[in-house]
């Protein structure tokens, strides 16, 4: 296998660009220090890395939940951020139990002040991209862990995003539910082209999702590395026993040896 560097920024449309962020808390922890980041156009992106390294932390910086304490976020030709453009899945689903999945996923566009039936509609249409047609009216104590995060990722697809920031939103569900789910999402993400900004601790899942992988070191973090995953879609079962996805992983679990040890 020919080893895949990052692809050059300059010659795709840059959605975000993290320049030289740095993030400090007001315990003192430093969390990311000199962040060089760009999220391309459509690109399926993983970051990769220990934890407490600040993958989180800048899925929220990125989303607005916080102020960078140095260097900048720009948001080329005026991609992103604009209120409805970014969707969020944290780690755990975050539902509220006394509601519906239908009303769950209704809650942003209510927020926004969408029309009732506009929102209706796109409500019902999130919960069939996701496959929980039929469930509508079950409550969050009716499903299980992998239907509550379907519910999750519904409902930050329901603002239709351009760009979809996902927490480890599958860590703690068991291998098989994550296998496919993983596979869920990448079939949507084919068919609805969003940006993806995945942060995962497994270097298995971060080469079976990603189009690109950016490996960060130890706290403070800073993009150590990235790798570019070329391999040929859809992705599948196939693709998971092969040998150019060993061969991936080998290469990335090498690069977050060093990035750790850095």
């Amino acid at each position: 296998m020919r080893q895949q560097e990052a692809r050059d920024p300059a010659q795709e449309d840059v959605i975000a660009r993290l320049q030289k962020v740095d993030k400090v808390y007001a315990n003192g922890v430093v969390a990311l220090r000199h962040l060089d980041l760009d999220v391309g156009e459509g690109e399926f992106l993983s970051l990769l890395g220990p934890s407490g390294c600040g993958k989180s932390t800048v899925l929220r910086l990125v989303a607005g939940l916080g102020e960078v304490s140095g260097g900048r976020i720009e948001w080329p030709n005026g991609n992103g951020r604009a209120r409805g453009d970014i969707g969020f899945v944290f780690q755990d689903p975050t539902l509220m139990p006394w509601a519906t999945v239908s009303a769950n996923v209704l809650l942003p566009l209510k927020l926004r002040g969408v029309p009732g039936d506009e929102g209706e509609a796109r409500a019902r249409e999130a919960i069939g991209l996701v496959g929980l047609d039929g469930f509508e009216r079950a409550y969050p104590r009716q499903l299980s862990g992998g239907m509550k995060m379907r519910v999750s990722i519904a409902r930050a697809l329901v603002t239709r995003p351009r760009l979809l920031l996902m927490d480890e939103p599958f860590a703690s569900l068991d291998e098989i539910t994550r296998f496919k789910l993983d596979n869920d999402l990448l079939q949507l993400w084919a068919r609805q082209r969003w940006t993806v900004v995945f942060v995962t601790h497994s270097v298995y899942e971060s080469v079976y999702l990603s189009t690109r992988i950016a490996v960060m070191t130890a706290r403070p973090g800073r993009t150590a590395s990235e790798v570019v995953i070329d391999a040929p879609a859809p992705r599948d079962e196939a693709f998971r026993t092969s040998p150019l996805y060993h061969e991936y992983c080998r290469q990335v679990s090498a690069r977050l040896a060093e990035a750790t040890r850095a």
